[in-house]
């Protein structure tokens, strides 16, 4: 049902937007000088709607060619229809095509083919030639860059939600790991220590049960004792084993800071420590003892070189522990790329003791801090205090970086193209303008009936291409006449927009006019 509606939606676009167009151009061509221009608008705007959604490059093509068609051989005016048309399916065409290359070869095919067209058939010449690169660059090229940006901005939008999606997921997998990991490393733990306490009280209970003095009563208890003991050890490594199976190897339980620290420095760290950790109880000590171990791991695989602060102390009813690295002397070890795992499972552990635990950068460097309060129920999950940045972040970052790159494009280009073909045109202009100019007193010095070989000394090297359309007198009714087109030496500036005319037949001079832009 929702296609069906889609479809209907855009079957009535196209109908509105055909609807509108052959409104435009039947109002911009009803006191047309060409009966063939209505015909021949309506047919571009026929033919491009029709091809827009399935063939884009042929509606392109199709609107491109009517610009081609319709605008040099109409001196006086340019089509407003033409730019309208072009327009909305350069537009169309930018947001359709798969591929920017048909686009780039069609537009450059009508421009090389119009350009020198509208300059040499057109009545205007260079004004002809003005319109149509402003039409090209302006009506054609800057909707067609915009189209292929709001195209290319959708396709990365939906690409990189998409990466974004997959890439959470499998982030919030790799946590859920860590902190599985990290809770077999616990049960670890209370395995190792658990048991050895367990242990212990069946053996004293044994010795209790054999031990003299002791009346049948009271010896029936310590071997009561002595069962339960080892049922509950029994126990315990049933239940915590299992959650060992997949667990990294654990370290000595009553790990010692002092021992890890100056193992260490024995690798080549450089660390000032200060540890005070005797009030802390034993599953808050391991928790501290795990914090400055990963964090000087990572300060290892990470920073090598750089100077390390560690702080750990005890009192007032919790364990604050602090570790901070300088910045690395030489940068990281090639290929040191990490996951962030290690950090997550410190977060597991610092949560599991009621604890919080911080990590990021700091001066240059990188600081982990932890605060593990004394008797804490395990706190709520939680995200990072600080979150890493994620892949699924850089990628769209990178997606946004490209969407905005594209849209400078759409503006930039144009109007950098613009700016050059004007720049360079204007330079043309003046060129020929200046050089075109045929002074005042060697005007009036011309007479009818002077030869061709006689006056042509005195013209300039150059005849004047950009000279009025309207107010030129009519040609002289003489068998064979060609006429060439003179400055007046007025500027290009002033109103009045001049030049001369010397009519030639059989080699002899036969007319010599001066006329004006809508003279009468």
């Amino acid at each position: 049902m929702r296609e069906v509606v889609k479809r209907r939606w855009r079957v009535g676009f196209d109908v509105l937007l055909g609807l509108f167009l052959a409104f435009v151009v039947v109002s911009d061509t009803v006191n047309a000088r060409s009966p063939w221009e209505i015909a021949g608008g309506l047919a571009v705007v026929a033919g491009s709607v029709a091809t827009a959604r399935r063939y884009p490059v042929v509606s392109l093509g199709i609107a491109l060619a009517g610009v081609l068609a319709v605008t040099f051989p109409f001196g006086d005016h340019v089509p407003v229809w033409v730019v309208f048309v072009l327009v909305a399916m350069s537009y169309q065409a930018g947001l359709r095509m798969a591929r920017a290359r048909p686009g780039v070869l069609i537009g450059a095919g009508v421009t090389v083919l119009g350009l020198p067209l509208s300059l040499l058939v057109g009545p205007d010449g260079l004004g002809d030639w003005g319109a149509m690169v402003a039409i090209l660059v302006f009506a054609g090229l800057s909707p067609w860059l915009l189209g292929r940006y709001v195209r290319v901005r959708g396709e990365l939008a939906r690409t990189g939600w998409r990466r974004a999606e997959e890439m959470e997921s499998r982030q919030r997998l790799v946590a859920e790991q860590a902190r599985l990991r990290e809770r077999a490393r616990i049960a670890g733990d209370m395995h190792d220590s658990l048991g050895h306490e367990l242990s212990l009280i069946a053996v004293r209970a044994a010795a209790l049960e054999v031990a003299g003095g002791l009346d049948d009563v009271q010896r029936d208890a310590a071997g009561q004792l002595r069962a339960s003991a080892a049922a509950a050890t029994d126990r315990l490594r049933e239940i915590i084993g299992v959650l060992r199976e997949d667990a990294a190897p654990v370290e000595p339980v009553q790990g010692d800071l002092g021992a890890l620290i100056a193992r260490a420095r024995a690798s080549g760290l450089a660390i000032e420590s200060t540890v005070d950790i005797e009030a802390a109880p034993p599953m808050v000590a391991r928790a501290a003892y795990r914090v400055v171990q990963e964090a000087l791991t990572n300060v290892a695989k990470h920073a090598p070189g750089a100077a390390v602060t560690v702080r750990v102390t005890s009192g007032d009813g919790q364990t604050d522990v602090s570790v901070v690295n300088a910045r690395p002397p030489a940068g990281p070890l090639p290929g040191a790329a990490s996951g962030h795992v290690g950090l997550i499972g410190l977060r597991e552990r610092a949560r599991l003791v009621g604890g919080t635990l911080r990590a990021g950068p700091h001066e240059g460097g990188f600081a982990v801090a932890a605060r593990l309060p004394h008797g804490a129920a395990p706190a709520e999950l939680q995200e990072a205090d600080e979150p890493l940045p994620s892949a699924s972040a850089r990628a769209l970052e990178l997606a946004r970086r490209d969407v905005r790159r594209s849209l400078v494009q759409a503006i930039a280009v144009p109007c950098g193209l613009f700016g050059v073909v004007l720049a360079v045109s204007g330079i043309v202009f003046l060129y020929q303008w200046n050089s075109s100019e045929l002074p005042g007193p060697v005007y009036d010095g011309l007479r009818i009936g002077q030869s061709r070989a006689e006056v042509g000394p005195r013209l300039p090297a150059h005849q004047r291409s950009a000279r009025p359309v309207r107010g030129e007198p009519p040609m002289p009714a003489v068998p064979g006449v060609a006429c060439e087109y003179y400055g007046t030496g007025r500027s290009w500036l002033d109103n009045d927009y001049a030049a001369y005319r010397l009519c030639f037949a059989d080699g002899k001079l036969v007319a010599e006019d001066r006329f004006a832009e809508g003279a009468p």
